[in-house]
């Protein structure tokens, strides 16, 4: 008997710097060590070995927290659109391995959805990607529907990132722990804090009555939301006619990146079906080769180890 083909694996938050966003960036390259900038800046080289070595197929790169979020509305158009250019042109020699989501420049709301759209249509994205706040607004606010206008009728999807919690909230609940504890209001909990709280707000907006065509994918097996699902549900009631929990299974895909544990797995499994789980890394801040380890001895069947390993992320990107 012939053995079966090795599934694709496609793995969707896997990160790089550009040089020229980054310079703007205020104290971010200093929590990162020389082996972590190494690896965001390559799009090559450093890159393709490791994903080699670890059996990953595709990455599909998005530029690293906080990306254009923080750019100064004068410039962020100008910046984004040629990070997103130079993006292109570093896939383009590797087209079988890379595909991309954009950088927006989300401080000037209609240049970020011209953008979406341009990069899309024009240079072959696959939607974009942003993190946490803009200039300390959540994206929900109407000043920026244009980019979800823009998004929905695109029929591509925004990937919700964290980045660093607001200033007040890092006072009021992190301060205390923060100087001993540095991830404590980063990666370890106010980052999922901070995107779930983006995502809720989302839902209860009503953007998605709006664009129903809206696709949004949220990290880190959903910033804990598929745990607190049914309570939020529960507590919310109707959101314009709706449930929470179907508008938000309706809407969200959700992936794995940073979050291995098999538990958490099957719950986000139980709470929105196979087909909304889409498989990541969070390179280069995690390993390729545990993640894709983990990936192949959870306990599925080998159909919907496939599905989450690339066949979702084809669907839903349609690569």
């Amino acid at each position: 008997m012939a053995a079966k083909a090795k599934p694709q694996v496609i793995a969707l938050e896997e990160h790089y710097w550009d040089r020229d966003i980054a310079k703007h960036f205020t104290g971010h390259a200093s929590h990162r060590t020389q082996d972590i900038l190494d690896r965001l800046y390559d799009i090559g080289t450093i890159r393709l070995k490791e994903m080699d070595a670890a059996g990953v197929d595709v990455q599909v790169l998005s530029h690293g927290a906080p990306s254009a979020q923080q750019l100064p509305v004068q410039v962020a158009g100008q910046i984004a659109r040629e990070a997103n250019d130079r993006l292109h042109a570093a896939i383009g020699a590797n087209a079988q391995r890379f595909a991309a989501f954009a950088a927006l420049p989300t401080p000037d709301p209609k240049a970020a959805a011209d953008e979406l759209e341009r990069v899309v249509t024009k240079l072959g994205f696959k939607g974009a990607m942003v993190h946490g706040l803009t200039h300390d607004k959540f994206l929900d606010e109407p000043q920026f529907w244009p980019i979800f206008e823009r998004a929905a009728a695109l029929d591509v999807p925004i990937y919700f990132h964290p980045a660093e919690p607001h200033p007040a909230v890092i006072e009021a609940y992190y301060k205390t722990y923060a100087a001993k504890h540095p991830m404590f209001p980063a990666a370890a909990w106010g980052f999922g804090v901070e995107t779930a709280t983006q995502a809720i707000r989302l839902v209860l907006s009503g953007v998605f009555d709006k664009y129903p065509n809206l696709k949004i994918i949220l990290g880190h097996m959903g910033e804990c939301l598929p745990f607190a699902l049914w309570r939020i549900d529960h507590t919310i009631g109707k959101v314009n006619g709706s449930s929470f929990r179907d508008v938000f299974c309706e809407h969200f895909w959700i992936t794995t990146s940073g979050v291995f544990s098999d538990p958490a797995l099957m719950l986000t499994i139980q709470e929105l079906g196979i087909d909304r789980v889409l498989f990541s890394i969070d390179w280069p801040f995690v390993a390729n080769g545990p993640a894709v380890d983990w990936m192949k001895d959870v306990p599925l069947s080998g159909e919907d180890k496939a599905k989450i390993f690339g066949g979702n992320a084809k669907r839903l990107l349609r690569l």
